[in-house]
């Protein structure tokens, strides 16, 4: 392997490593809304990844992290399955529409773009995918009125939040990521 590839994959391997000891100090810290959603910041690796080494990175750094999470989850993998799908829908499209237009403006139209589209599509992915795993006996309005009313905000309130820590944090890191 050449020396830009085992760069490239080191790099995603430190990204993955660092968004991993987050996942679990936020699983620790059990900062949760309604029960399952859990407000932690393991997705600033994956997200800085995505914009540092494009957004098949970012989402390569969710795999990885959510892989190493099964070993210690007790969700029976829909957790893991439902943060990989949803975040990992977050990183690509930052990802993707950074690399249109690297620069600052391009990088904040990318992390608005994540907002909109991530919850819109952890809307559906929950409805259809997540909820019937996890609440199989659920009916049909209750699991509705859990994603509107519940699960859709929280995701649009997490990406915003990711959004301004990686505004503050990216430009500082950046230069690291690019040596």
């Amino acid at each position: 392997m050449n020396r830009k590839k085992t760069n490239y994959y080191t790099k995603i391997g430190v990204l993955s490593a660092i968004a991993f000891i987050l996942q679990v100090i936020g699983s620790i810290m059990q900062l949760k809304v309604a029960g399952f959603l859990e407000i932690e910041f393991s997705d600033l690796p994956a997200i800085i990844g995505a914009l540092a080494l494009g957004p098949l990175a970012g989402v390569l750094i969710e795999f990885i992290k959510n892989f190493l999470h099964l070993t210690i989850s007790s969700t029976g993998f829909v957790g893991e399955l439902a943060n990989f799908v949803i975040n990992g829908i977050f990183v690509f499209t930052v990802g993707l529409v950074y690399a249109k237009n690297k620069t600052k403006k391009g990088a904040i139209l990318a992390l608005i773009s994540g907002c909109i589209i991530m919850p819109v599509a952890a809307a559906f992915a929950n409805f259809f995918i997540m909820l019937p795993l996890y609440m199989p006996s659920a009916e049909f309005s209750a699991k509705l009125s859990l994603v509107l009313t519940t699960i859709t905000p929280f995701n649009f309130v997490r990406g915003a939040c990711l959004a301004i820590i990686t505004i503050l944090c990216y430009k500082s890191l950046s230069p690291i990521l690019h040596k």
